[in-house]
């Protein structure tokens, strides 16, 4: 052992010396790169591999958030991906977070149960195989059900026993499930919300028998036994019953007023009272009919009907004929012995018969009609009661006002219905309900005064508040005249007064005028000179300006008078 170690060293110092620089440079480099390259390999390979918790990269970031948040609470190392991928220390971690995130659903909603299959192991057995794809029914079934508007929460557990040889040890599929139903739903007393359900779970579930689903909410109560619910069922019947006799009622309410309220008025109908009797019973009944056919059609431009039809027509005929004559057949023994016809026989067996038979068969076609009815909710009776009130009347004196009575109301007159109206309205009462008296069906039509206390008192207060306010209107049209008059009046006399004020003071100067001018004169004609004031000096001068204004422009002076005039 020891020579070949130094065989193989004095080899390789032989070929090492025999190298040139560059070959030992590349040898070394090469060394160099497969011990690093191992190395790294040994430290990758020792790393902990990563496990992703989603098949499928999480993009919305709402979920990745609360995803994030929630493993942070339960202290799970994990590192997220370019791509949105999660991902876990190992596969118990992953199964563990998974559960969580489904329990809180914090699952993305575009995540397929079934992706669970998407991942393929060598170590996959088919038990394991079949877990998961009843966990994955189980959860698609819990979506399924949780996506109904009625249901806040549930929980489905799936029981699918193992294929047996014999059919008789075979088990059946069971399935219980828990809802919870949202707050102010039904779901418990609807018996078709709990059948909808039950059907869902049932075509969910290959082999699924609706006996063998149990459907429970948080309480216990099992919500899926519908013999309990029967008495709920007949509730609904009724209502529904109910529901429609009223709304029939309504309908022939709505026509008796239409046909009334428009001939006396809607305030004088009332319907005191309307009843119908609905048989809600179900019935299938068959009818066949038989009539004859029609060779040829009527013509319509003859005034008689000339067709022409026969009863029947002849579809097979068969006759059949049978004769026989000769004579009569003995029955005997075997060759040797003695027949067994009796003693009474025996002296008939020479006389020679005779055989006649006839048949005749004829088949005719008819025309037939099948008529087959499925029962519905027809009428058996109706009752109704209609009160009519007659014409209140105001009354009017001859000047045409209203007569009031003492205590203030107004006084009016009763005028009842004519027998002839109310037999009228009867007869529009039965078109409008359909009357028929082989089902024993009743209408009443009478004449009854309506209580009208307060309708009369409120026209009463109305018409005092029209009349007051009318009274009001013409004494204050009559104050407002006789001050209109009052100021007129007024008016005039101080224009009166004014007036004769003006022509004394006109009057006054006009005398004093005439007694300054007779001064002056008298003064010319003494040689004397008389001091004039200046107040007068200036009427002297605006009395020459305004005769010379008169004398130059006559018109503007006539239109200053005027305007005078038309002010005074």
């Amino acid at each position: 052992m020891s020579d070949w170690i130094k065989q193989r060293r004095e080899q390789l110092t032989k070929l090492w010396s025999g190298w040139t620089t560059v070959q030992k440079i590349v040898f070394a480099g090469i060394a160099v790169a497969a011990i690093g390259g191992t190395i790294a390999l040994l430290s990758v390979s020792a790393s902990p591999s990563r496990v992703p918790l989603l098949t499928r990269p999480v993009t919305d970031p709402d979920f990745l958030d609360r995803i994030s948040f929630r493993l942070d609470e339960e202290n799970v190392s994990y590192t997220i991906g370019n791509d949105g991928r999660i991902y876990v220390e190992n596969e118990s971690a992953a199964r563990r977070m998974r559960a969580i995130l489904t329990r809180e659903q914090l699952v993305p909603p575009r995540t397929d149960p079934w992706e669970l299959f998407d991942i393929e192991r060598w170590t996959q057995t088919d038990f394991e195989r079949n877990v998961n794809l009843q966990r994955s029914i189980t959860r698609a079934l819990e979506q399924h059900i949780v996506a109904l508007e009625e249901v806040d929460a549930a929980s489905v557990s799936l029981v699918i026993p193992g294929d047996r040889l014999f059919s008789e040890d075979q088990q059946p599929v069971t399935a219980s499930v828990i809802i919870e139903p949202r707050p102010g739903s039904d779901i418990r007393e609807n018996r078709r919300k709990i059948e909808g359900i039950e059907r869902l779970i049932m075509f969910a579930v290959e082999g699924l028998q609706s006996s063998h689903i149990t459907i429970n909410d948080r309480s216990g109560v099992v919500l899926n036994n519908f013999e309990s619910l029967a008495e709920f069922d007949d509730l609904e019947i009724r209502r529904r019953e109910l529901q429609v006799t009223r709304e029939l009622e309504e309908r022939y309410i709505s026509s008796i007023r239409s046909a009334l309220e428009g001939i006396f008025g809607a305030d004088r109908v009332r319907v005191a009272n309307i009843n119908v009797d609905l048989d809600f019973g179900k019935f299938t009944r068959e009818s066949e009919e038989f009539f004859p056919i029609v060779t040829r059609q009527n013509n319509p431009r003859t005034p008689f009907d000339d067709s022409e039809f026969v009863l029947n027509i002849p579809r097979s005929e068969r006759d059949f004929l049978e004769r026989f004559e000769g004579t009569g057949f003995n029955p005997e023994g075997p060759p040797g012995q003695e027949g067994q016809t009796p003693p009474e026989y025996l002296d008939r067996a020479g006389v020679v018969g005779s055989y006649n038979r006839e048949e005749l068969t004829r088949n005719f076609e008819l025309n037939r009609t099948v008529t087959n009815e499925t029962g519905a909710p027809s009428v058996q009776r109706i009752s109704v009661g209609v009160a009519l009130d007659g014409r209140w009347e105001w009354e009017y004196d001859d000047n045409g006002n209203v007569v009031m009575n003492p205590d203030g109301s107004i006084s009016r007159t009763y005028t009842p219905i004519s027998p002839e109206d109310l037999e009228i309205a009867r007869e529009l009462v039965e078109a409008a309900v359909g009357f028929s008296s082989g089902r024993g069906d009743q209408v009443r039509v009478q004449h009854l005064q309506f209580n009208r206390s307060d309708q009369h008192r409120e026209e009463d207060d109305v018409f005092r508040r029209q009349r007051q306010v009318q009274q009001i209107i013409l004494f204050s049209l009559l104050g407002l005249a006789a001050l209109l008059a009052l100021f007129i009046v007024v008016r005039i006399i101080q224009r009166e007064l004014e007036r004769r004020r003006r022509r004394r003071e006109e009057e006054l100067a006009r005398q004093h005028q005439a007694m300054r001018e007779a001064a002056l004169r008298s003064a010319e004609e003494e040689g004397t000179e008389v001091e004039m004031s200046v107040e007068e000096r200036a009427r002297m001068e605006m009395h020459e300006n305004a005769i010379n204004m008169a004398r130059e422009h006559p018109e503007d002076v006539a239109q200053l008078i005027r305007t005078w005039l038309m002010e005074e």
